[in-house]
């Protein structure tokens, strides 16, 4: 059995145009640009590569990108001021945070210093609580990319099967709670799990987010499953092999079994920047009562 392959990278660029008609619209009718502020914190060179990635696709979808880059020394007081003044920014519509931080600043009170209204990475205890009650909040964008891609494949989730494994407030919890809003029957797999592979073995539809290198292997997926591999990991050159990115799922030997699979690169990573200029439009659109243009 030969799986079909979701494309990710595809996905992406078509939302990220559909995003930037978006923008003409609310430009031509309303007047306004959406405006996404990006901190980095550090030199850490993979927030690096990511801030880099999130100003061009903000640039390339007509968006207001404002780029703060503060030196590893910044404070955490010195912080939560930059993203008071942000939050006050009536030009500004969306706040990114890079993580991680230095180990200095707390990540939580960074996250929760951004106004709702504008924490377009979902990731606000208000935010996360509309989630949880069914509620029109901001929604974490590696999550909302997951869910696009099942939904384009799948059309309607209502009655499937769905196990998370992994249980991060990033990806796992907000993704189980989307699923549920989807009519998924759900379950969340963690390190604790008793049986995981019978767990795993159940599902219509398996989330891996993990952070483990091929983790999830071929005999723990039922025939024709749908999966989607949030996990990017980086294996060392071993002698004449370079190093390379993998996923939380052995890619070749699951491919054989599942219906469908996300690629790792080019699956969930390139939803993520896409959803993030999703919700930094709808977070525009809602801080000035302005019907959303279909994206």
């Amino acid at each position: 059995m030969s799986s079909f392959l979701i494309d990710g990278k595809a996905f992406a660029e078509s939302l990220v145009s559909n995003v930037g008609n978006a923008v003409e619209i609310l430009i031509k009718e309303h007047n306004f640009k959406p405006g996404l502020a990006v901190v980095l914190v550090g030199d850490n060179p993979a927030s690096e590569v990511y801030v880099r990635n999130k100003v061009k696709q903000t640039e390339k979808a007509g968006m207001v990108s404002i780029e703060h880059r503060l030196p590893d020394s910044t404070s955490e007081s010195e912080l939560i001021e930059l993203v008071n003044s942000l939050n006050n920014d009536e030009d500004i519509d969306g706040i990114l945070v890079q993580l991680p931080l230095p180990n200095h600043i707390d990540e939580n009170s960074i996250i929760n210093a951004i106004s709702p209204s504008k924490d377009v990475d979902g990731f606000s205890i208000p935010n996360v609580g509309l989630l949880s009650t069914s509620g029109e909040g901001l929604i974490p964008c590696t999550p909302l990319g997951c869910l696009l891609l099942l939904k384009d494949y799948l059309g309607n989730l209502a009655g499937k099967t769905a196990v998370i494994v992994g249980r991060s407030n990033i990806v796992g919890k907000p993704m189980a709670q989307l699923l549920i809003k989807e009519n998924c029957t759900v379950t969340i797999a963690h390190s604790k799990t008793i049986g995981l592979p019978d767990v795993c073995k159940d599902a219509d539809i398996l989330v891996a987010a993990v952070g483990r290198p091929k983790f999830v292997k071929a005999e723990w997926i039922k025939k024709g499953a749908v999966v989607i591999d949030v996990g990017i990991n980086r294996l060392p050159a071993v002698g004449d092999k370079k190093s390379k990115l993998v996923g939380d799922v052995d890619f070749e030997s699951v491919s054989k079994v599942c219906s469908a699979i996300t690629p790792v690169p080019g699956g969930v990573g390139p939803m993520t920047i896409a959803c993030l200029l999703r919700n930094t439009v709808t977070a525009a659109c809602k801080r000035r009562n302005v019907i959303e243009p279909v994206m």
